[in-house]
């Protein structure tokens, strides 16, 4: 109890110092991760001088922190921009993921001298790639939707192939014709899993009437973390039934939306700033010396064949153009993921375990310098680098228990074809109407003389039958104006 302040304290600076650092590495144009990995170093043995080695509890924090950083992951994605790249996000997130390994694995049998299942182990380590870290590098390259859809949707999917990979190959499972059986079940089975509980999960909240507001999103993140052990219960995937459950969660109607994905935002930034600056704290400087070749090697081998080799094959029924191609293998970014991964053989006394560890400290470090740096420029050439498309508008709902309607409350963002719309010309479904138009922090009642603009916020009175078309229409009238039906826009 006498050092409980103490250690507050130094917590809340840690994670001081690690929210500013996010400012710092959005000018840099680099993943915040090395910031946080270099606060953990500062702190751990060669620093401050605390001492962390305890790998089996490294690996169970580590898990439950990737647990976090899915489900926001999960929640956050949009359905409508990762759908028209369903096929080959999911074809990288496994077929990719067989062949990276087996790449990887053979080359560095034969480079590094390493025995058959510690070379492959060494390949399904490094399979898999972070969605954190893809996402703070593609902010504001401005690539297609359909191109940051399919990253988007490796990087919430490949986890769970990666990790069953490893966890068969550090405990010396025995490979015969069941195997692949086995991970078919583990990955369809987390997949029944997660979206089992994201539409029950749904499904209650539209109906729970719970006493404040900040319950909701506390409920759904609990949803996405019993999915997780639900799944690993039942011999499945837990962290694909976590991706899975957040994902119908985030694309539901749930009560109080904006607020749930503020609060899980909140909690996967919470989430990593924990994972890197413990990964930092576990890593020895001294140790990371010897690592340099091996990581190096490694890193060129994952670069430069295994990952333009897995991204051809798995794309190819897909037709990707090649520009395509060459941008999915360079946004491949190693994070977080691959040190949890690599934990995981050392804890299970593998050996060699402690090589592969710092290798891949180093390797993350370089690729994540040189990848982030470069992957912006990359587009630009490539042809891929578009002005940003305008954001959809974002619905939040608040019901309204007693009368049986809702309150939905739309922003009117830059770019929107809700811009210009006169108040009738929205048609709303019989059931729902503009109550108020908040504009420049004054509200109104609007009437039918009342124009949108670019900035406003509206609230929509809607009884819960015409709740969905109400929704509808205003996403059509915001991507194609007043004339939505005409072309062919529904909203969905």
């Amino acid at each position: 109890m006498e050092q409980l302040p103490t250690l507050l304290g130094v917590g809340a600076a840690v994670l001081l110092a690690a929210v500013l650092a996010v400012r710092v590495s959005i000018r840099l144009g680099l993943p915040s991760l090395l910031l946080y990995l270099g606060i953990g170093v500062l702190l751990g043995e060669s620093g401050l001088g605390i001492e962390w080695d305890d790998a089996v509890l490294t690996q169970s924090l580590g898990l439950a922190a990737l647990v976090l950083i899915l489900t926001e992951g999960g929640l956050t994605t949009r359905w409508t921009n990762v759908r028209p790249a369903l096929g080959p996000g999911v074809a990288l997130s496994t077929v990719a993921v067989g062949i990276s390994i087996a790449v990887t694995g053979t080359a560095l049998h034969f480079l590094l001298g390493l025995d058959w299942r510690t070379a492959l182990l060494w390949g399904a380590v490094l399979a898999s790639t972070d969605a954190a870290a893809v996402f703070s590098v593609l902010r504001g390259v401005g690539v297609s939707k359909r191109l940051a859809g399919a990253v988007e949707l490796e990087s919430g999917l490949n986890d769970a192939p990666a990790y069953i990979a490893v966890v068969v190959l550090a405990t010396g499972v025995t490979v015969d014709w069941t195997l692949p059986l086995l991970v078919v079940y583990q990955l369809l089975a987390g997949l029944a899993v997660g979206l089992a509980f994201g539409w029950l999960g749904a499904w209650t909240l539209r109906r729970a009437a719970l006493p404040a507001t900040g319950l909701y999103p506390l409920a759904t993140v609990a949803v996405c973390v019993v999915a997780y052990s639900s799944g690993q219960l039942l011999q499945a995937s837990g962290l694909l039934a976590t991706y899975a459950a957040g994902l119908v969660l985030g694309n539901a109607r749930l009560p109080h939306r904006s607020d749930t994905l503020s609060f899980a935002e909140g909690l996967g930034w919470l989430a990593q700033i924990g994972l890197f600056v413990l990964l930092g704290l576990f890593a020895s400087p001294g140790r990371l010396l010897h690592a340099v070749v091996p990581g190096l090697v490694a890193g060129a081998v994952v670069l430069l064949l295994a990952r333009p080799l897995s991204v051809l094959l798995a794309t190819l029924p897909f037709r990707v153009p090649w520009r395509e191609q060459a941008f999915l293998s360079w946004a491949g970014l190693r994070g977080a993921v691959p040190i949890v991964l690599a934990i995981i053989p050392l804890s299970e006394g593998v050996p060699g375990a402690g090589r592969l560890v710092d290798a891949v400290f180093v390797l993350v470090i370089v690729l994540t310098l040189l990848q982030g740096a470069t992957l912006s420029p990359l587009a630009r050439l490539l042809g891929l680098a578009a002005r940003a498309e305008p954001r959809e508008i974002q619905v939040d709902s608040a019901p309204l228990d007693e009368l049986a309607a809702v309150l939905l409350q739309v922003r009117i963002r830059p770019g929107s074809r809700l811009h210009g719309v006169y108040l009738p010309e929205l048609r709303l479904p019989r059931g729902a109407s503009v109550s108020l138009v908040v504009r420049e922090g004054r509200g109104f009642t609007p009437d039918n003389s009342t124009r949108l603009q670019e900035g406003d916020q509206i609230l929509v009175v809607a009884t819960e039958e015409s709740r969905a078309a109400a929704e509808r229409r205003l996403r059509a009238v915001d991507r194609a104006g007043r004339l939505a039906r005409w072309r062919g826009e529904s909203g969905r």
